[in-house]
């Protein structure tokens, strides 16, 4: 595991103060990121949908780091479950929130089961919008500056053929992340939108994409939490930096003819 700098925690902590939350924090990002902020000594709210799973990870956490970690189980494609986490965190000096919570689908558009699209679009954006909301008013009312992070994507660029419906909530992530950096900067809280490419984690599983090239999860997860505070986007890791760059001069129906080759290719397998 990639470790963050002294001088990235001393900032971190001097900025927003000694308390994460992590939504998805039992796998990927999630859970690199809520190694790497306990490694660094700040204590945690971590969420996840099985209590075993989190209990687990935030028992470990504590007896390796020595910090408080307190678990939230959840379904946050659920109104009621975020609700939930709202209700059990109002009164936590919460400095920084990272909404990483998601999934994502792949294959034609025509072919996907409609209840799963609905509950990625429920995860990847409702669920983002009002915890976004939320610790926004929260943040604003404390005299401490905040920080939110929204978990975006390299595909949220342009359209996705392949992998429509997922790039397009990412792409209003995306969006909605950088306009929310300009609106809250004034109130004293900083908006980061996190943008990776590929990723070896338990995604690809259930996105049902098989991907050649993918990063380890430290190489994504320590150059978002760097990012906190000094910008409002970032492509972590050079292979996402690579894949961006490449296709940043060509038009925009050029890059959805392009992306939608190489996400052909990761969902190739689905047509055996």
């Amino acid at each position: 595991m990639t470790n963050l700098r002294p001088k990235d925690i001393h900032r971190l902590r001097s900025a927003y103060g000694n308390l994460a939350l992590i939504t998805g924090a039992t796998s990927g990002i999630g859970r690199e990121m809520a190694l790497t902020l306990a490694k660094a000594g700040f204590d945690l709210v971590i969420t996840g949908r099985q209590q075993s799973v989190l209990d687990q990870l935030g028992a470990q956490l504590s007896a390796d780091h020595h910090v408080k970690v307190l678990p939230i189980a959840g379904d946050l494609s659920t109104r009621l479950d975020v609700e939930a986490l709202i209700d059990s965190t109002r009164h936590l000096p919460i400095g920084v929130a990272i909404l990483n919570a998601g999934f994502g689908t792949s294959g034609d558009f025509v072919s996907a089961e409609i209840e799963s699209e609905i509950n990625m679009l429920d995860l990847n954006c409702k669920a983002v919008l009002m915890l976004a909301h939320h610790f926004a008013h929260q943040m604003k009312a404390t005299p401490n500056r905040g920080a939110i992070v929204l978990m975006s994507s390299m595909v949220a660029f342009q359209g996705v053929p392949h992998a429509a419906h997922y790039a397009a909530t990412k792409a209003y992530v995306q969006s909605l992340g950088e306009a929310l950096a300009v609106e809250l900067t004034p109130h004293g809280i900083d908006v980061l939108a996190a943008a990776p490419g590929p990723v070896e984690s338990g995604f690809s599983a259930r996105a049902n994409m098989k991907m050649g090239m993918a990063l380890r999860t430290d190489q994504v997860a320590v150059p978002i939490l760097q990012a906190i505070g000094r910008k409002s986007s970032v492509l972590p890791g050079f292979l996402t930096k690579f894949l961006v760059f490449s296709l940043r001069t060509a038009p925009r129906w050029a890059k959805v003819r392009i992306m939608g080759t190489i996400m052909a290719g990761f969902t190739k397998h689905q047509l055996g």
